[in-house]
Protein backbone atom coordinates (compact mmCIF):
# COMPACT_ATOMS: atom_id res chain seq x y z
CA UNK A 1 0.00 0.00 0.00
CA UNK A 2 2.99 2.45 1.12
CA UNK A 3 4.48 1.24 -2.36
CA UNK A 4 1.31 2.31 -4.82
CA UNK A 5 1.16 5.87 -2.41
CA UNK A 6 5.15 6.24 -3.38
CA UNK A 7 4.78 5.98 -6.88
CA UNK A 8 1.92 7.60 -7.50
CA UNK A 9 3.60 10.68 -5.84
CA UNK A 10 6.98 10.48 -7.40
CA UNK A 11 6.34 8.90 -11.01
CA UNK A 12 5.93 11.54 -12.85
CA UNK A 13 8.99 14.19 -12.48
CA UNK A 14 8.72 17.74 -12.98
CA UNK A 15 9.65 19.37 -16.09
CA UNK A 16 12.93 21.14 -16.07
CA UNK A 17 11.11 24.86 -16.59
CA UNK A 18 9.05 24.29 -13.54
CA UNK A 19 12.03 22.92 -11.54
CA UNK A 20 14.27 26.17 -12.37
CA UNK A 21 11.01 28.36 -11.46
CA UNK A 22 11.15 26.60 -8.16
CA UNK A 23 15.11 26.70 -7.77
CA UNK A 24 14.82 30.14 -8.50
CA UNK A 25 11.51 31.04 -5.23
CA UNK A 26 13.85 28.79 -3.43
CA UNK A 27 16.80 31.17 -3.66
CA UNK A 28 14.62 34.23 -3.18
CA UNK A 29 13.06 32.73 0.16
CA UNK A 30 16.72 31.93 1.58
CA UNK A 31 18.33 35.35 0.70
CA UNK A 32 14.92 37.18 2.26
CA UNK A 33 16.04 34.97 5.12
CA UNK A 34 19.34 36.26 5.08
CA UNK A 35 19.04 39.76 6.85
CA UNK A 36 16.97 38.50 9.83
CA UNK A 37 19.36 35.65 11.28
CA UNK A 38 22.24 37.77 10.35
CA UNK A 39 20.79 40.57 13.06
CA UNK A 40 19.57 37.67 15.45
CA UNK A 41 22.76 35.52 14.99
CA UNK A 42 24.82 39.48 15.99
CA UNK A 43 22.52 40.14 18.80
CA UNK A 44 22.93 36.37 20.44
CA UNK A 45 26.25 36.76 20.19
CA UNK A 46 26.54 40.46 21.88
CA UNK A 47 26.14 42.65 19.52
CA UNK A 48 24.01 45.48 19.80
CA UNK A 49 23.69 46.69 16.02
CA UNK A 50 20.48 48.35 15.42
CA UNK A 51 19.48 48.55 19.21
CA UNK A 52 19.66 52.52 20.23
CA UNK A 53 21.20 53.86 23.39
CA UNK A 54 18.60 53.91 26.30
CA UNK A 55 16.35 50.92 24.25
CA UNK A 56 15.10 48.58 26.64
CA UNK A 57 16.03 45.24 24.50
CA UNK A 58 19.27 46.48 26.35
CA UNK A 59 18.31 45.89 29.88
CA UNK A 60 15.90 42.48 29.26
CA UNK A 61 18.89 39.86 29.42
CA UNK A 62 18.14 35.89 29.67
CA UNK A 63 14.19 36.97 28.26
CA UNK A 64 15.82 38.70 25.12
CA UNK A 65 18.33 35.96 24.82
CA UNK A 66 15.33 32.97 24.61
CA UNK A 67 13.33 35.07 22.62
CA UNK A 68 16.08 36.10 19.80
CA UNK A 69 16.94 31.98 19.90
CA UNK A 70 13.33 31.01 19.15
CA UNK A 71 13.05 33.96 16.59
CA UNK A 72 16.29 32.61 14.88
CA UNK A 73 15.26 28.91 14.91
CA UNK A 74 11.30 30.17 13.47
CA UNK A 75 13.33 32.08 10.44
CA UNK A 76 15.59 28.62 9.91
CA UNK A 77 12.10 26.95 9.56
CA UNK A 78 11.23 28.93 6.69
CA UNK A 79 14.79 27.91 4.97
CA UNK A 80 13.76 23.95 5.42
CA UNK A 81 10.42 24.72 4.47
CA UNK A 82 12.05 26.12 1.30
CA UNK A 83 13.77 22.88 0.55
CA UNK A 84 11.11 20.90 1.32
CA UNK A 85 8.82 22.22 -0.99
CA UNK A 86 11.13 21.94 -4.10
CA UNK A 87 13.18 18.96 -3.35
CA UNK A 88 11.96 15.09 -4.34
CA UNK A 89 12.39 13.91 -0.69
CA UNK A 90 9.35 16.92 0.56
CA UNK A 91 7.12 14.80 -1.30
CA UNK A 92 7.35 12.19 0.91
CA UNK A 93 7.00 13.86 4.35
CA UNK A 94 3.55 13.13 5.98
CA UNK A 95 0.92 16.05 5.25
CA UNK A 96 0.16 16.97 8.88
CA UNK A 97 4.34 17.81 9.21
CA UNK A 98 4.64 20.14 6.38
CA UNK A 99 0.77 21.74 6.32
CA UNK A 100 1.44 22.54 10.36
CA UNK A 101 4.63 24.70 9.91
CA UNK A 102 3.26 26.03 6.50
CA UNK A 103 0.12 27.13 8.42
CA UNK A 104 2.47 28.90 10.96
CA UNK A 105 4.12 30.48 8.65
CA UNK A 106 1.44 31.80 6.65
CA UNK A 107 -0.79 33.15 10.03
CA UNK A 108 2.78 34.92 10.99
CA UNK A 109 3.81 36.46 7.38
CA UNK A 110 0.44 37.12 6.41
CA UNK A 111 -0.37 40.38 8.68
CA UNK A 112 2.93 41.64 7.75
CA UNK A 113 2.12 41.71 4.34
CA UNK A 114 -1.12 43.59 4.61
CA UNK A 115 -0.07 45.75 7.35
CA UNK A 116 3.10 47.06 6.63
CA UNK A 117 2.80 48.17 3.21
CA UNK A 118 -0.26 50.29 4.25
CA UNK A 119 2.43 51.78 7.58
CA UNK A 120 4.97 52.59 4.73
CA UNK A 121 3.06 54.14 2.56
CA UNK A 122 1.40 55.99 5.86
CA UNK A 123 5.16 57.22 6.53
CA UNK A 124 5.94 58.05 2.93
CA UNK A 125 2.52 60.34 3.10
CA UNK A 126 3.35 61.97 6.65
CA UNK A 127 6.88 62.28 6.20
CA UNK A 128 7.41 59.69 9.21
CA UNK A 129 9.73 56.42 9.78
CA UNK A 130 7.57 52.95 9.80
CA UNK A 131 7.97 51.74 12.92
CA UNK A 132 6.51 49.20 14.94
CA UNK A 133 3.40 50.34 17.39
CA UNK A 134 5.30 52.89 18.30
CA UNK A 135 8.37 51.48 19.00
CA UNK A 136 10.73 53.47 17.76
CA UNK A 137 12.74 53.84 20.81
CA UNK A 138 13.06 49.75 20.76
CA UNK A 139 15.04 49.76 17.41
CA UNK A 140 16.52 51.85 14.46
CA UNK A 141 13.81 52.65 11.92
CA UNK A 142 16.29 51.11 9.39
CA UNK A 143 15.82 47.47 11.61
CA UNK A 144 11.97 47.71 11.01
CA UNK A 145 11.89 48.28 7.20
CA UNK A 146 14.77 45.85 6.28
CA UNK A 147 13.22 42.73 8.50
CA UNK A 148 9.56 43.26 7.01
CA UNK A 149 10.33 43.87 3.48
CA UNK A 150 12.57 39.88 4.17
CA UNK A 151 9.71 39.13 5.67
CA UNK A 152 7.44 39.71 2.91
CA UNK A 153 9.44 38.68 0.15
CA UNK A 154 9.14 35.04 1.67
CA UNK A 155 5.95 35.34 2.28
CA UNK A 156 5.45 35.30 -1.49
CA UNK A 157 8.13 33.65 -2.42
CA UNK A 158 7.43 30.83 -0.30
CA UNK A 159 3.30 30.90 -0.37
CA UNK A 160 4.47 30.60 -4.59
CA UNK A 161 6.14 27.25 -3.30
CA UNK A 162 3.09 26.10 -1.20
CA UNK A 163 0.63 26.54 -3.69
CA UNK A 164 2.94 24.92 -6.47
CA UNK A 165 3.44 21.99 -4.19
CA UNK A 166 -0.08 21.80 -2.80
CA UNK A 167 -1.87 21.56 -6.28
CA UNK A 168 0.21 19.02 -6.90
CA UNK A 169 0.19 16.91 -4.02
CA UNK A 170 -3.39 17.82 -2.52
CA UNK A 171 -5.67 19.73 -5.68
CA UNK A 172 -8.01 16.58 -5.55
CA UNK A 173 -8.86 17.71 -2.21
CA UNK A 174 -10.75 20.86 -3.35
CA UNK A 175 -12.31 20.26 -6.09
CA UNK A 176 -16.19 21.44 -6.94
CA UNK A 177 -18.14 24.44 -5.66
CA UNK A 178 -19.27 24.95 -2.39
CA UNK A 179 -22.47 23.91 -3.18
CA UNK A 180 -21.03 20.41 -3.96
CA UNK A 181 -19.97 19.43 -0.35
CA UNK A 182 -22.05 15.97 0.57
CA UNK A 183 -23.86 16.45 3.39
CA UNK A 184 -22.24 13.27 4.83
CA UNK A 185 -22.95 12.06 8.70
CA UNK A 186 -20.75 15.08 10.03
CA UNK A 187 -22.69 18.00 8.82
CA UNK A 188 -24.45 19.14 11.66
CA UNK A 189 -20.94 18.33 13.48
CA UNK A 190 -19.22 20.99 11.00
CA UNK A 191 -22.12 23.41 11.36
CA UNK A 192 -21.93 23.28 14.84
CA UNK A 193 -17.81 23.76 15.05
CA UNK A 194 -18.80 26.72 12.02
CA UNK A 195 -21.31 28.54 14.71
CA UNK A 196 -18.91 28.43 17.59
CA UNK A 197 -15.28 29.35 14.92
CA UNK A 198 -17.75 32.26 14.21
CA UNK A 199 -19.14 33.51 18.03
CA UNK A 200 -15.31 33.28 19.12
CA UNK A 201 -14.10 35.08 16.31
CA UNK A 202 -16.74 38.39 16.90
CA UNK A 203 -14.73 39.28 20.67
CA UNK A 204 -11.48 39.45 18.93
CA UNK A 205 -12.60 41.20 15.81
CA UNK A 206 -14.68 43.78 17.97
CA UNK A 207 -11.97 44.67 20.34
CA UNK A 208 -9.31 44.91 17.39
CA UNK A 209 -12.02 46.98 15.24
CA UNK A 210 -12.47 49.00 18.16
CA UNK A 211 -8.46 49.98 18.91
CA UNK A 212 -8.26 50.22 15.07
CA UNK A 213 -10.87 52.85 15.24
CA UNK A 214 -8.52 54.62 17.61
CA UNK A 215 -10.52 53.63 21.03
CA UNK A 216 -8.20 52.75 23.89
CA UNK A 217 -10.74 50.82 26.46
CA UNK A 218 -9.12 48.11 27.70
CA UNK A 219 -5.58 48.88 26.53
CA UNK A 220 -3.03 49.34 29.10
CA UNK A 221 -1.23 52.94 29.83
CA UNK A 222 1.74 51.88 27.07
CA UNK A 223 -0.24 50.58 24.65
CA UNK A 224 -2.59 53.07 24.58
CA UNK A 225 0.19 56.04 24.34
CA UNK A 226 1.43 53.82 21.53
CA UNK A 227 -2.04 54.13 19.97
CA UNK A 228 -0.86 55.73 16.76
CA UNK A 229 -1.41 55.22 12.56
CA UNK A 230 1.03 51.73 12.99
CA UNK A 231 -0.71 50.21 15.76
CA UNK A 232 -3.97 51.09 14.27
CA UNK A 233 -3.15 49.15 10.83
CA UNK A 234 -1.93 46.51 12.49
CA UNK A 235 -5.68 45.97 14.45
CA UNK A 236 -7.53 46.70 11.51
CA UNK A 237 -5.24 43.78 10.22
CA UNK A 238 -6.79 41.38 12.67
CA UNK A 239 -9.84 42.91 11.77
CA UNK A 240 -9.59 41.70 8.16
CA UNK A 241 -8.25 38.06 9.23
CA UNK A 242 -11.14 37.41 11.84
CA UNK A 243 -13.61 38.16 8.92
CA UNK A 244 -12.08 36.06 6.54
CA UNK A 245 -12.14 33.35 9.14
CA UNK A 246 -15.82 33.82 9.71
CA UNK A 247 -16.43 33.94 6.19
CA UNK A 248 -14.30 30.76 5.21
CA UNK A 249 -15.58 28.48 8.22
CA UNK A 250 -19.45 30.18 7.30
CA UNK A 251 -18.86 28.63 3.32
CA UNK A 252 -17.61 25.52 4.66
CA UNK A 253 -19.87 25.05 6.96
CA UNK A 254 -22.95 26.07 6.11
CA UNK A 255 -22.72 25.53 2.27
CA UNK A 256 -22.96 29.78 2.18
CA UNK A 257 -21.92 30.78 -1.51
CA UNK A 258 -22.80 27.63 -3.17
CA UNK A 259 -20.97 28.74 -6.89
CA UNK A 260 -18.11 29.57 -4.90
CA UNK A 261 -14.93 27.46 -5.76
CA UNK A 262 -14.45 24.97 -2.33
CA UNK A 263 -10.28 26.60 -2.89
CA UNK A 264 -11.49 30.29 -1.92
CA UNK A 265 -13.10 29.43 1.31
CA UNK A 266 -10.44 27.00 2.12
CA UNK A 267 -7.65 29.73 1.67
CA UNK A 268 -9.36 32.22 3.54
CA UNK A 269 -9.69 29.90 6.42
CA UNK A 270 -6.54 28.92 6.33
CA UNK A 271 -5.37 31.84 6.44
CA UNK A 272 -7.25 33.65 8.08
CA UNK A 273 -7.37 31.04 11.53
CA UNK A 274 -3.26 30.81 11.17
CA UNK A 275 -3.31 34.37 11.03
CA UNK A 276 -5.50 34.77 14.45
CA UNK A 277 -3.77 31.42 16.24
CA UNK A 278 -0.52 32.70 15.52
CA UNK A 279 -0.52 35.96 16.53
CA UNK A 280 -2.38 35.65 19.18
CA UNK A 281 -0.09 33.22 20.84
CA UNK A 282 2.84 35.56 20.04
CA UNK A 283 1.13 38.49 21.75
CA UNK A 284 0.93 36.30 24.93
CA UNK A 285 3.85 34.68 24.78
CA UNK A 286 6.00 38.09 24.54
CA UNK A 287 4.23 39.25 27.75
CA UNK A 288 4.82 36.30 29.77
CA UNK A 289 8.06 37.39 31.65
CA UNK A 290 5.95 40.84 32.48
CA UNK A 291 6.02 41.95 36.07
CA UNK A 292 2.73 43.48 38.10
CA UNK A 293 3.60 47.21 37.76
CA UNK A 294 4.98 46.74 34.43
CA UNK A 295 3.72 49.29 31.70
CA UNK A 296 3.65 46.22 29.16
CA UNK A 297 2.19 44.13 30.93
CA UNK A 298 -1.80 43.47 28.45
CA UNK A 299 -4.83 44.18 30.57
CA UNK A 300 -7.22 41.72 30.98
CA UNK A 301 -9.30 43.00 28.48
CA UNK A 302 -6.23 42.21 25.96
CA UNK A 303 -5.37 38.90 27.25
CA UNK A 304 -9.07 37.72 26.99
CA UNK A 305 -8.59 39.01 23.45
CA UNK A 306 -5.17 37.46 22.42
CA UNK A 307 -6.59 34.37 24.01
CA UNK A 308 -9.86 33.69 21.87
CA UNK A 309 -8.53 34.67 18.98
CA UNK A 310 -5.49 31.80 19.40
CA UNK A 311 -8.29 29.43 20.31
CA UNK A 312 -10.62 30.39 17.21
CA UNK A 313 -7.62 30.13 15.01
CA UNK A 314 -6.39 26.68 16.38
CA UNK A 315 -10.51 25.33 16.47
CA UNK A 316 -10.63 26.40 12.86
CA UNK A 317 -7.52 24.61 12.32
CA UNK A 318 -8.37 21.24 13.95
CA UNK A 319 -11.90 21.14 11.77
CA UNK A 320 -9.72 21.78 8.60
CA UNK A 321 -7.73 18.81 9.65
CA UNK A 322 -10.93 16.92 9.78
CA UNK A 323 -12.67 18.14 6.68
CA UNK A 324 -9.27 17.76 4.98
CA UNK A 325 -9.37 13.62 6.43
CA UNK A 326 -13.02 13.35 5.56
CA UNK A 327 -11.98 14.72 1.32
CA UNK A 328 -9.30 12.22 1.06
CA UNK A 329 -10.86 9.55 2.22
CA UNK A 330 -14.42 10.20 0.10
CA UNK A 331 -11.82 10.93 -2.77
CA UNK A 332 -9.01 7.82 -2.63
CA UNK A 333 -9.64 6.01 0.28
CA UNK A 334 -6.33 3.95 0.26
CA UNK A 335 -4.26 7.01 -0.30
CA UNK A 336 -6.04 8.48 2.64
CA UNK A 337 -4.56 6.19 4.78
CA UNK A 338 -1.10 6.32 2.99
CA UNK A 339 -0.28 10.23 2.92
Amino acid sequence: MTTRTTRRTSATPTPAPRRAVRAALRAITLAACVPYLSLKIAWIAGGRIGIPQGSALRRDGNSLMALNGLTLLMDGAVILLAFLLTRPWGRRVPSWLLALPMWCATGLLAPIVAAFPVQTLGAALHGSKVTDDGAAALLDPWVWTLVYSGFIVQALSLGTLFVLYARERWGRLWRGRTGDLPAGPTRSARRLTAGAAIALALLPAAMHLLWAAGGTAGLGPERAAAQGFDARVNDASYVLFSVLTMAGVLMLGYGRGRRVPVLVPLAAAWTGSGALACWGGWLLLTTLNCTAGDPKLPTPPMNLTYAVQMITGILVAAAGAHFFAERRAEAEPEAARCD
